[in-house]
């Protein structure tokens, strides 16, 4: 018996990365999964290393509406039914304020804020025709504190926390459950950032445990989010980060 047997998930940016190991996970568990982003060689091969029967991948960009309601409608039809959403696809820059032009602040709040909102909008319906289901939205901690240099990141972030909370109070009548995990410094290709700049051995110095995280680690929590081990958890905040925010 699997975790997620007879249930069908859907994951943004799942690609590569976290979203991979997330859709990799949860088809373990015996859901079937659509996987979208914008990476086709790489969203492609996945799908099929799950096959065809359990997973399914389509060209996805989480900034356009039109893309979010022809994947959502594609998940229902090729596998009858949506029950769990997970919006991960994102982008990090390292860009100070006064470094920050006005469209890196779009592009990063496009993908990253405008992305879940379009999700969680575009797979309600479908979660409420269901009866119930699960949205797991990936914030960051820095949607918890303030954090230097990253300064469109953040705001996105901090708005993917508090949407969070919106939705699980507005959905909460209808068996939706709406949470938000804020992971840290995962070892993912978005960590190349603070490769980029050098400071990647500091930041990984201030991490309690001493390491970076796995995207195996944070596809497990989004796990136990989205399975019925939860069932009683909404509009929460779940970090997975090394204890790096602990005395914050």
């Amino acid at each position: 018996m699997g975790r997620l047997d007879g249930k069908v998930a859907l994951i943004s940016g799942g690609a590569r990365g976290q979203g991979a190991a997330e859709a990799r996970l949860f088809a373990a568990e015996g859901a079937k999964v659509m996987v979208g982003d914008v990476l086709d060689d790489e969203g492609g091969a996945l799908a099929r290393d799950l096959t065809s029967d359990r997973a399914a991948y389509r060209h996805h960009d989480v900034t356009d509406e039109g893309q979010w309601s022809a994947i959502v409608t594609e998940a229902v039809e090729r596998f009858g039914q949506l029950d769990i959403v997970v919006n991960n696809a994102g982008i990090f820059r390292i860009l100070p304020m006064m470094q920050t032009s006005l469209e890196d602040y779009r592009t990063i709040n496009e993908v990253n804020q405008i992305g879940v909102f379009l999700g969680m909008k575009a797979a309600t319906p479908a979660l409420i025709e269901r009866g119930g289901g699960s949205i797991v939205n990936i914030s960051s901690i820095a949607g918890l504190r303030g954090s230097q240099a990253s300064f469109a990141y953040s705001a996105s972030k901090w708005a993917v926390r508090g949407m969070t909370k919106c939705a699980a109070l507005e959905l909460a009548p209808f068996k939706v459950r709406v949470n938000s995990i804020h992971p840290g410094i995962i070892d993912t290709p978005m960590a190349q950032e603070f490769v980029k700049f050098g400071v990647l051995e500091a930041v990984r110095e201030r991490i309690p445990l001493g390491e970076l995280a796995s995207a195996d680690e944070v596809a497990r929590l989004a796990l136990f989010l989205a399975s019925d081990d939860s069932a009683y958890c909404t509009g929460a905040e779940f970090i997975v980060d090394g204890g790096l925010t602990t005395g914050l």
